[in-house]
């Protein structure tokens, strides 16, 4: 039965969403250490992880320090690697071009107006190269710390990348030796519901019924209990986002000390796009694409050939590992139903991950909107259940919103593409397929660059800058309105540039290679790092 207080947390299904979650809460509340909260996660023996590699955003760091995780740990048993963003290439008209997404901000940014003197007097030079020494650190391979620096600092702003079968047990393995959250593998039987319509229990083939409070469904696409047992459905926006499906494979690197991507790679193809993802030990790669333009034969086709040849040239490129590699690797199909659920929190269930949606991998927005959602559920968490449903009410504006604006971000790295090689990449230019909002933003940006007013919540989850970087790189070039630009300004912006050239040349010197940094960590366990 639900008790008045919320002592009882319960969380249906593993995985990075369930484990993530299940960390925040019970390191926030202090479980064990704490009488009053018991935080239970449910986990099925039959499911495993997509475990195909994935990408995380800054944020991640911030997640892992707040659970009390040791980097160094971290990185050595989940196989992880240092991103600082991410290199698109062929995704505008010609194929041979590309440009970066840096996690750090433009030099300057919120001090200057550095698109009018960029536009004005820097044409010429790529946007992100102009604003930020990023993309050099990228294209030479650096690391974005030094050996010395300590666990979680930052020379140059970063993220991982991940095995996401490795990084599921080993959160457990904390989650249940550290913070006391107690396991449970077993097979859900049913869901029990009280008469005011709330979850009563979970009951177990082996472990009979768990009940609690608040419950928490991480049980990926298959959404058991939002899904399933509540019916709230899935808001599709595949009339904006095509791509349904995915294949995937690990791929070897030719020797062992080949470099490591500092950088997510997204090269765009006919009908979809490629990731490759750097870890210590292999890549992930994989071709994301949608079924009613491409059909599964001919995409394996596409990312044999990627793995074979590799893409484009240059040290920020993708390098091939030959035929005979490629013929030997066995892809591994991926289905979705790209979308979000109408609501979230519904009575005391709420979904986290996958089972509240999912869009697509590009920009690696997943586990960003996994930690927003555990960190708003363990900050907010309703002291009763009289007051949950004005803590449910809030969580669904937010991430409504939240799940809006991912969709108007991704949408419009199509949208703004000049491709016209196929079918593809002509209908995500139809109007029919642009969401209303973008329609007005996209005019007002070829007056003003996008900036905080286009974007006014306090935790956007895609930043102005953000707009900037795909926007300038994909060769969008606004009319500014006919302002008179301060001179102040214009001087300011230029010391700007000059600073980013500066920087970047100092941290060239100082910072190791992403794989010797790696390599460091692999060979000496530093309280330091």
């Amino acid at each position: 039965m639900v008790s008045e207080q919320i002592r009882r947390v319960v969380i249906v299904g593993g995985g990075s969403a369930g484990w993530l979650t299940a960390g925040v809460i019970a390191a926030d509340h202090q479980v064990p250490r704490v009488p009053g909260l018991e935080v239970t996660l449910i986990e099925s023996p039959a499911v495993s992880p997509i475990g195909v590699g994935e990408g995380t955003w800054p944020s991640m760091r911030d997640t892992l320090r707040r659970i009390g995780v040791s980097e160094t740990d971290f990185i050595r048993e989940c196989d992880a690697a240092f991103k600082q963003g991410s290199r698109f290439a062929a995704w505008s008209e010609g194929g041979g071009e590309h440009y970066y997404h840096p996690f750090s901000l433009p030099h300057g940014y919120g001090e200057a107006d550095l698109v009018t003197p960029w536009l004005r007097d820097h044409a010429g030079v790529p946007y992100a190269e102009l604003v930020s020494c990023q993309p050099q650190l990228c294209e030479r391979g650096r690391a974005p710390k030094q050996v010395t620096t300590p666990e979680y600092a930052a020379v140059a702003n970063y993220a991982y990348h991940l095995d996401a079968g490795k990084f599921g047990p080993f959160l457990q393995r904390h989650c249940t030796a550290r913070l006391g959250v107690r396991h449970i593998v077993d097979h859900v039987a049913r869901i029990e519901s009280e008469d005011s319509g709330d979850i009563a229990a979970i009951v177990t083939a082996a472990h009979g019924r768990i009940e609690a409070d608040l419950y928490i469904d991480c049980t990926g696409f298959s959404s058991l209990l939002l899904g399933q047992h509540y019916g709230v459905p899935l808001v599709t926006v595949q009339p904006q986002l095509f791509n349904d499906s995915a294949l995937a494979v690990q791929v070897p690197y030719g020797t062992p000390d080949a470099p490591i991507a500092s950088h997510t790679l997204s090269t765009a193809r006919s009908a979809g796009w490629i990731w490759d993802i750097g870890l210590q030990t292999r890549r992930g790669v994989g071709l994301v694409y949608s079924g009613a333009h491409l059909s599964d034969d001919e995409a394996e086709r596409i990312l044999r050939d990627y793995v074979a040849h590799g893409a484009g040239i240059g040290p920020g490129a993708a390098t091939g590992v030959g035929a005979e590699v490629a013929a030997a690797l066995s892809p591994r199909k991926l289905s979705f139903r790209p979308g979000y659920r109408q609501t979230f929190w519904h009575r005391n269930c709420v979904a986290v991950g996958l089972s509240a949606g999912f869009v697509e991998p590009l920009e690696a927005s997943a586990l960003a909107l996994v930690e927003i959602s555990a960190a708003m559920i363990s900050d907010q968490l309703p002291p009763t259940r009289a007051l949950m449903d004005i803590v449910a009410a809030r969580f669904n504006d937010a991430f409504r919103y939240r799940w809006e604006r991912a969709v108007e971000f991704l949408k419009l790295h199509y949208l703004v593409s000049k491709r016209g090689d196929s079918a593809y990449w002509l209908e995500h230019r139809a109007a029919a397929t642009v969401p209303p909002r973008l329609v007005e933003l996209l005019e007002l940006w070829r007056r003003h660059a996008p900036s905080r007013y286009d974007f006014h919540r306090i935790e956007e989850i895609f930043p102005a800058a953000s707009y900037h970087y795909v926007l300038y790189g994909m060769g969008f070039r606004p009319a500014l309105a006919p302002v008179a630009e301060r001179a102040e300004n214009a001087a300011l912006a230029q010391r700007l540039f000059a600073e980013v050239g500066s920087l970047g040349r100092s941290m060239l010197a100082a910072l190791p290679s992403n794989r010797a940094l790696l390599n460091h960590l692999q060979s000496y366990r530093l309280q330091s790092i």
